[in-house]
């Protein structure tokens, strides 16, 4: 492959896919973990419905075919349309990634709301690392916040979007991480500094 800028970005385009299909794996085999309440059972009828779509799928493609399917988990139900972003940018590789996306309702909300506002500003990447690192904020709200309603998702996720509008660009995982742990403080949650959000 030649030196130039176009070699340089199919390197870190593969080296971003590689990463995405092994953080599927990884997701896959920590099934257990914070807030799956989509039982998976479910999960595999859903699944079942996703043999008529063909992957690689865009978010636009899902929502187009199975949108209004609901899925039950324990804080009630969501349809497949609230929890995926319907934009043509978020791909799924496989029907075990789009699994991932749903199996945490509240973060897959939360993400969506994100992504697809991140949409409405130019020349920004929301890279998959970024991605990333705001989802695992969401799910260590979601660990602190187990038994609430969520809020603290909810509060984060609003502020993300507010940045994304006011300032026109996306907040670094850092500053989400810093705010995520200033909201945890003054809702009386403990947060150490060898934690995620402990900055």
């Amino acid at each position: 492959m030649a030196d130039d800028k176009r070699g340089r970005d199919k390197q870190a385009h593969d080296a971003e896919r590689r990463q995405q299909e092994r953080e599927v794996a990884t997701e896959l085999e920590r099934e257990d973990e914070i807030e799956p309440p989509v039982e998976a059972e479910k999960i595999a009828d859903f699944e079942a419905e996703l043999e008529e779509l063909t992957f690689p799928a865009t978010g636009i493609e899902i929502v187009a075919a199975i949108g209004d399917r609901e899925i039950e988990s324990v804080e009630g139900s969501y349809s497949i349309e609230e929890l995926v972003p319907e934009i043509d940018e978020e791909t799924f590789d496989s029907p075990a990634a789009l699994r991932v996306q749903v199996q945490r309702p509240t973060v897959a909300a939360a993400m969506k709301r994100v992504v697809e506002a991140s949409k409405t500003l130019r020349n920004t990447d929301f890279s998959w690392t970024q991605r990333k690192a705001y989802e695992k904020t969401f799910q260590e709200l979601k660990a602190i916040d187990a038994d609430d309603d969520d809020e603290g998702i909810q509060v984060i996720s609003d502020w993300i979007v507010e940045r994304i509008r006011d300032k026109e660009t996306l907040p670094t995982s850092r500053a989400v991480r810093r705010e995520a742990a200033k909201f945890c403080r003054a809702n009386g949650y403990q947060v150490r500094n060898d934690e995620w959000l402990g900055i």
